[in-house]
C-alpha cells in the first residue's frame, strides 16, 4: 500500500519505520495507525527482517495523539477506550511479541503515547536533545499505550510516579541515568549509532534473540523457579 504518513524501507534485513508527520510531530493519527499495522505485518513475514528500527522525521520523533482527530461516539464524547483497543494496545503489544529486536532511535521529543511507543522497543537510543515526556495528567487522563506498564519497571514506582503525576520533561542524559532508555547520543550520532547497533542485530543469532527477549519479558511475572525452568 502507498504510505501517506510513515516511510517504511527494508534494506540488507533492517526494517525501517519512520514517522512522517514533521509538521505535526508526528503525532497519530487512524491513517498512521493503519500504515503501521500493515508495516508491521510485512515485518512479521518470515525472513522479510532481522531487526526494526523506529524513528520519526524532522524534530520530533513523536508528541502523541493527534488531538484533532479522535473517534466520537454516538454522544459525541471521545470513546478514548476504542483508541487504545483498536490502535495503541495492539501495536504495544505487537512492538513487544515481535520475534526480532526492535530499536526506537528518538530524535526529539516523544510525549504522551509517544513516549511509550518509544520505550515498547527493546533498545532505546535518543539524541541528546530529545526529552521524554508522560502529558497525560495534563489533560486529566493516564498514561496509555503500555505508560503504567513500562515506567514502574525501567525506572521504579517512586521516578515513575513523578513522570506520570509531575508531567515534567525528562532530559535524554537523565533518562540515560535513570536506565528509561540504553543510550543517550549526540545529535549528529543518533542514526549512525542506530545503524552501528542494526547492523550488529541484523548479522547476529535471530532465533537467540527471540528467545533472549522472550525470557526477559517474562521474567517479572516468574519466581525464580518458573524462570529458571523457562
Amino acid at each position: 500500500m502507498p504510505y501517506r504518513t510513515i516511510l517504511f524501507d527494508i534494506t540488507d534485513s533492517i526494517a525501517t519505520i519512520t514517522l512522517n508527520r514533521p509538521d505535526k510531530l508526528n503525532s497519530f493519527t487512524e491513517d498512521m495507525h493503519a500504515e503501521l499495522r500493515e508495516a508491521l505485518q510485512q515485518v512479521r513475514d518470515p525472513g522479510a527482517a532481522r531487526v526494526l528500527v523506529l524513528t520519526g522525521a524532522g524534530r520530533g520523533f513523536c508528541a502523541g495523539q493527534d488531538l484533532s482527530e479522535r473517534v466520537m461516539s454516538d454522544s459525541s464524547a471521545p470513546d478514548l477506550g476504542a483508541t487504545l483497543t483498536r490502535n495503541y494496545n495492539p501495536l504495544v503489544l505487537g512492538l513487544r511479541d515481535l520475534p526480532i529486536p526492535v530499536i526506537s532511535a528518538v530524535n526529539g521529543v516523544a510525549a504522551g503515547a509517544g513516549c511509550n511507543f518509544a520505550l515498547a522497543a527493546d533498545l532505546v537510543l535518543a539524541a541528546r536533545s530529545a526529552r521524554f515526556i508522560e502529558v497525560f495528567s495534563r489533560i486529566g487522563l493516564i498514561p496509555d499505550a503500555g505508560g503504567t506498564y513500562f515506567l514502574p519497571r525501567l525506572v521504579g514506582q517512586a521516578r515513575a510516579m513523578g513522570m506520570a503525576l509531575l508531567a515534567e520533561p525528562v532530559s535524554a542524559e537523565q533518562a540515560e541515568a535513570w536506565g528509561l532508555i540504553w543510550k543517550c547520543v549526540d545529535d549528529d550520532a543518533l542514526m549512525a549509532e542506530t545503524k552501528k547497533i542494526a547492523v550488529q542485530l541484523a548479522t547476529g543469532p535471530t532465533n537467540a534473540y527471540a528467545l533472549i527477549k522472550k525470557a526477559l519479558y517474562a521474567s517479572s511475572g516468574n519466581d525464580a523457579e518458573r524462570q529458571l525452568a523457562l
